[in-house]
């Protein structure tokens, strides 16, 4: 393990000790839940974007491109509360590499929080006591793809490769800094990509990791994309300044 990597183990490891106590010394739960807002990831700093995996159809054969790096441009975080922002770029493509044409499905891309193992366990976020996932974005790029992109969260449950599910609803078409608010209870159960067809409850006690996804092949849809994400929380009902953006057909587009 490098010393970079074994220093954030570390540091991982001592916050959650850290924590856990606090919990305990403060006795957190004995006068009701608390309904703060939790945030779960900020897109601030080079060291918040190395916490994050890209990927994207090239992997397998695809022509799509993916990255997702810190944005210190004035003019794309003007209104963003930050001086830097996350920002996931790329071009989505719809064809594949030679020879792989009807065997492989091209048209995605997208990037999720890397896995936070400590000495005491993986290191996963406790929602319970919120009701709506919310994130600070900018939409630019190619508004054909505005309505391809989904957010994913993935939680400690046995079957790895399930994801909970829902798309991005943008209201801003000027390329400006908006919250988004999705309830947790809209969100739906994927299974490698297909809807899984009896759902079950989100363990919102054990959040793992959370991502976003661009989706141009379902929809058939390519071109230049272009995501800026500042900040991703768990907030209530007090803290909602628009309305929560709801799913109107789960089975589309999954």
């Amino acid at each position: 393990m490098a010393l970079s990597n074994w220093a954030a183990y570390l540091n991982r490891s001592t916050k959650l000790l850290r924590d856990s106590s606090i919990k305990i010394l403060r006795m957190e739960g004995a006068d009701g839940p608390s309904r703060v807002p939790l945030t779960l990831f900020r897109l601030n700093s080079k060291q918040d974007i190395e916490h994050f995996a890209t990927g994207c159809d090239a992997d397998i054969g695809g022509t799509s491109t993916v990255h997702l790096e810190l944005d210190e441009s004035p003019e794309r975080n003007k209104g963003s509360g930050s001086t830097a922002t996350g920002r996931f770029y790329g071009e989505m493509r719809l064809d594949v590499r030679p020879g792989l044409q009807g065997r492989i499905r091209g048209g995605y891309a997208g990037f999720r929080s890397k896995p936070r193992p400590t000495l005491f366990g993986e290191m996963v976020d406790d929602v319970s006591n919120h009701q709506f996932l919310a994130l600070r974005l900018r939409l630019g790029g190619d508004p054909r793809l505005r309505n391809s992109y989904f957010v994913n969260l993935q939680t400690d449950g046995p079957i790895t490769t399930d994801l909970w599910q829902h798309r991005l609803y943008f209201q801003r078409n000027d390329g400006g800094w908006e919250d988004v608010f999705i309830p947790f209870e809209n969100f739906i159960l994927t299974n490698t990509g297909e809807l899984v067809q009896h759902q079950i409850a989100m363990m919102r006690e054990r959040i793992r990791t959370v991502g976003i996804s661009l989706l141009g092949g379902n929809s058939g849809v390519s071109g230049s994309y272009d995501l800026g994400i500042d900040s991703i929380r768990a907030v209530n009902e007090e803290d909602v300044t628009r309305p929560p953006a709801i799913e109107k057909d789960p089975s589309h587009g999954i």
